[in-house]
């Protein structure tokens, strides 16, 4: 079992810049892992923002083309810890943002249908 506890967010105005934090935590010490942020708006489906691949190897990354250049997800495995740097918000960007992850069972894309799911962070951007 894996558990994700999300900070971070609040409210931005369009242009600037956040950077959530997801603190990973499992008691079995899985050597890979697939982890991702979604994000839910108000009355739209959740979709899936960016997806690491980290662990055994070079790290990799995928983004929704809606956030590619502007976001960047990254993990420390040092602090078990998943980030999020979003910049150039727009109020688009505004919604709830999920991380999720599980131990990585040999694949990791922005399609994943990952197991385990943090409370969600909100984030707001305002114009």
């Amino acid at each position: 079992q894996v558990q994700l506890v999300e900070s971070g967010g609040g409210s931005v105005q369009a242009g600037g810049s956040t950077r959530l934090s997801c603190v990973v935590s499992s008691g079995y010490a899985y050597s890979s892992y697939c982890l991702g942020w979604f994000r839910q708006a108000p009355g739209k489906e959740r979709e899936a923002v960016a997806v690491i691949y980290s662990g055994v190897g070079s790290p990799n990354a995928v983004y929704a083309d809606s956030v590619k250049g502007r976001f960047t997800i990254s993990h420390d495995a040092t602090k078990n810890t998943l980030y999020l740097q979003m910049n150039s918000l727009v109020p688009d960007d505004s919604a709830m943002y999920y991380c999720a992850g599980e131990g990585y069972r040999g694949s990791c894309y922005i399609g994943s249908e990952l197991e385990y799911w943090g409370q969600g962070t909100q984030v707001t951007v305002s114009a």
